[in-house]
């Protein structure tokens, strides 16, 4: 995955400088530099995979509880797919898109098993 992300970067940064070559206008190196931090950085889904994971840990976790927790694993299974959301959104890049895809058909499926269970 992390071979995506620095392909993903590079096809940012050449986006950026085709455009750039396109308009041929003089540019200001800096100023390219920060627009292209800007970009890596609204891209950036590190933040996201560290907050699935730990709702993923928190889900088992709960899961493997010995309290009645179905409500508490409906909320959890929410966040989870919000992380996923986000992540969809910020991809701009198809095959983690299609990733997002098969993690929001997982989630599926668990709160399925979840409503049987319930």
């Amino acid at each position: 995955m992390f071979r995506w992300i620095r392909e993903r970067q590079s096809n940012v940064r050449e986006r950026l400088e085709k455009a750039v070559q396109d308009i041929k206008a003089e540019v200001d190196e800096n100023r390219f530099e920060q627009e292209l931090i800007y970009y890596l950085e609204k891209y950036d889904i590190t933040e996201e995979k560290v907050r699935l994971a730990n709702h993923l840990e928190y889900f088992e976790k709960t899961l493997k509880s010995n309290d009645s927790n179905g409500k508490k694993l409906g909320f959890i299974s929410q966040e989870m797919g919000r992380e996923i959301n986000t992540i969809g959104s910020k991809a701009n890049y198809a095959p983690m898109q299609q990733l997002v895809v098969q993690m929001k058909d997982e989630l599926e499926k668990i709160k399925e098993q979840m409503l049987n269970v319930l």
